[in-house]
């Protein structure tokens, strides 16, 4: 318990602080809270006129409000953690031009915790054709109202066991650069991946989302080829517990793989073997394949799901079916289009 000196210690107490003000001062030692976080605005008629003049500048826990329009050449590495970056007053589209930061992305997030909200990008390129929209190297982002277009790699994440992160109404299309190795949405061995509401469409080659983390849901999209020659729709390469449920997801007739989703064909080196579809409508306009392959090992639950066009349901693992509705293709199209 805290009580108040006597009047004479007090007058002894205070002068000793009085004379330790000043070393306090000398060490840099703050005498209050640190001031809150800043805003920077950022635009073509703003003292930052684009988004890497406020990489240089902003701190943790900064937002950076960047203003509607279009930034041609224009790239950064975000190094600060707890960022928001946010377009304001509609998207901020980024293009790449052929520059890159760091030789990889149009954005490198190396900080913690980012959130990037109505940000495009478009048309990373780089040499060893990995060229990313963001370079996911932090632990954690929160992506949303977001695209991503044209790049080599959509979003692409490292491997971080602590990172978890969550996309949502958020547009890959056309990401991937024809090699079969890039792809609309690629994610290392995180902790978690949550993709809601979002929109994956007509990659080159590759996956329109290819995911190693250790738990997966992927609610409420829609994930379509269209005639695009996208590989699979979902690739869990290495396992992990998922979910899948309420999509729309559609294999084209171009696709260069004949399965829909693809569990565990890498190795199942992720602890949970299960996957869980559920709700979706699956559509194989291919005309033959399977619409989940499963890794010898796993196991899938599949229900509730209505299935259009030609195909085997499941291949390999094992599974548990119930209430799956199988219609033709052309029964799908008809309903479609009413």
């Amino acid at each position: 318990m805290f009580t108040s000196p006597a009047p004479a210690r007090r007058r002894r107490w205070i002068a000793a602080v009085s004379l330790l003000l000043p070393v306090a001062g000398a060490l840099n030692v703050p005498a209050a809270a640190a001031p809150g976080h800043h805003t920077w605005r950022v635009g073509p008629h703003r003292a930052l006129a684009t988004p890497s003049a406020a990489a240089a500048v902003a701190r943790d826990g900064d937002t950076v409000l960047i203003d509607a329009g279009t930034y041609v050449g224009d790239v950064a590495v975000w190094t600060q953690d707890d960022l928001t970056l946010r377009g304001a007053g509609g998207k901020a589209r980024l293009q790449a031009a052929g520059r890159s930061a760091e030789g990889k992305a149009i954005w490198v997030i190396a900080g913690d915790r980012a959130r990037v909200d109505r940000i495009a990008f478009s048309g990373a390129v780089v040499p060893d054709g990995n060229g990313a929209g963001i370079r996911q190297e932090g632990t954690g982002l929160t992506l949303t109202r977001s695209v991503f277009r044209g790049n080599q790699d959509g979003l692409l994440s490292g491997a971080d066991p602590d990172s978890d992160i969550v996309i949502r109404r958020t547009r890959f299309v056309a990401n991937g650069a024809g090699d079969g190795y890039t792809h609309n949405l690629y994610i290392g061995e995180v902790r978690s991946l949550t993709v809601t509401r979002s929109y994956l469409a007509s990659a080159d080659v590759g996956h329109e989302l290819k995911s190693r983390a250790a738990r997966n849901t992927i609610v409420g999209n829609r994930i379509t080829d269209g005639d695009a020659s996208a590989s699979y729709s979902i690739d869990l390469p290495n396992g992990g517990r998922s979910l899948i449920k309420d999509n729309v997801i559609i294999q084209g007739p171009h696709s260069q793989n004949s399965a829909l989703v693809s569990y565990g064909a890498e190795g199942l080196t992720q602890p949970s073997h299960t996957l869980r579809v559920v709700h979706n409508t699956l559509v194989n306009r291919l005309g033959s394949g399977t619409f989940v392959n499963l890794a010898a090992g796993a196991r899938g639950v599949l229900r509730h799901n209505l299935i259009a066009g030609r195909g085997e349901l499941t291949a390999g693992g094992t599974v548990t079916a119930h209430a799956n509705h199988r219609i033709s293709l052309a029964a799908y199209e008809r309903g479609v289009r009413r």
